[in-house]
């Protein structure tokens, strides 16, 4: 990112949230001799259950398409890596940022949105479904790997950050009021919604083309920046073959999106000097500038359009969504079927429990519990 090397700043920058200046942990424990309070997040969410499970929930494509293709897991390191990036050059505080990037999908379902789409509407009247706000539940509540307290005992800012890194809330819209719905985000968590967006507008183009969903002259008809970047590396590269050009556009275009990123917010936070005038402030801050925010609305649009709407995707929405209406249905007539732990739950609905257990599932395990309960209806 040559052209955002000018505004990389020594750590830290005044609104960079130092991680001495943590709210800390809702069990206190003692310092650790040789490791950041936001390190040990970032250690803590990388040995979860719920991390090491997102290598079988799918981005776009089911496993079954190809080896080669995102799942929910290398999505997640690829967001990390570019929210690395992104706040070194601004001077923010890279730790916090990296923790929040690997824990943000941590609360997806199985079958990516269609799963999550059918457990909202299963938990209409109860509450519904948001990954990000069942995200800060399994931190809380459903991983079990410490004696002395339940979940991870994250830091206050990256169970903040999970919740509110990709919206705001209006004060009483969620029952979360002690991460103070009416404040914005660290700007290390408010970028962390722009580097996934980065990530997988990327990665679902270089997917789709590797599975010809989408041919190279349909990207460049339909994205104009795209055909831009593919012009200047079919210029450089006039004899690579076809996937090599592509790779090259699409590395750029992800350098493109993020250099804007950090020089925008390098813009929009001038002035600013502390983290808690960032909180304060009307709007968030990380943003990118409006030229290049219309380039990537038209990306997104396209993708909507010619990808995720695609015929051969569509069967495959349809099917995750039955799987889970359907097992949803049964561990509310046969809660016995769950695991005890989620039956334990004290305090819990039994929809919520159902919920809880199917939202953790991967795409794999969840068929296969199709089969196992189900298989007498015909569906596979």
């Amino acid at each position: 990112m040559s052209a955002a090397g000018s505004l990389a700043a020594n750590f830290p920058a005044p609104y960079a949230f130092l991680g001495s200046k943590t709210r800390g942990r809702r069990y206190p424990e003692a310092p650790h001799p040789y490791r950041s309070e936001f390190q040990r997040d970032r250690d803590r969410i990388i040995h979860s259950r719920a991390f090491r499970r997102l290598e079988n929930k799918m981005q776009v494509f089911p496993g079954r398409y190809s080896d080669h293709f995102r799942n929910r897991l290398t999505h997640t390191l690829e967001v990390a890596q570019i929210s690395r990036t992104v706040a070194t050059a601004l001077g923010l505080n890279a730790e916090l940022a990296e923790t929040l990037a690997l824990a943000h999908d941590l609360g997806h379902p199985p079958f990516g949105h269609a799963g999550e789409a059918a457990l909202n509407r299963a938990m209409a009247g109860h509450g519904g479904f948001d990954h990000n706000l069942h995200a800060l539940r399994v931190v809380e509540h459903l991983e079990r790997r410490y004696a002395e307290f339940p979940g991870l005992n994250l830091t206050f800012e990256v169970r903040e950050g999970l919740i509110k890194h990709s919206r705001d809330y209006a004060p009483g819209e969620i029952a979360a009021e002690e991460y103070e719905l009416a404040l914005r985000p660290p700007l290390e968590a408010q970028l962390i919604d722009w580097t996934d967006e980065i990530s997988y507008n990327a990665a679902d183009l270089d997917d789709a083309f590797e599975a010809r969903l989408l041919s190279l002259e349909q990207i460049r008809g339909a994205v104009p920046v795209f055909a831009r970047l593919l012009a200047e590396a079919e210029a450089r590269y006039p004899q690579a073959p076809e996937k090599l050009r592509f790779n090259e556009a699409l590395r750029r275009m992800i350098d493109y999106f993020a250099t804007d990123l950090i020089q925008e917010t390098a813009r929009r936070a001038r002035g600013f000097t502390s983290p808690e005038e960032v909180r304060r402030n009307p709007q968030r801050l990380a943003a990118l500038s409006p030229a290049v925010a219309a380039e990537r609305l038209e990306l997104k649009e396209f993708l909507h359009r010619a990808l995720y709407n695609h015929p051969r995707l569509r069967a495959e929405k349809r099917r995750g969504e039955a799987l889970v209406a359907e097992l949803f249905d049964f561990y509310l007539q046969h809660p016995e079927q769950m695991p005890a732990a989620y039956q334990a739950a004290p305090g819990t609905a039994l929809e919520r429990q159902a919920c809880d257990y199917l939202a953790g599932m991967t795409d794999r395990f969840i068929a296969a519990q199709h089969r196992k309960h189900l298989a007498h209806r015909g569906r596979n």
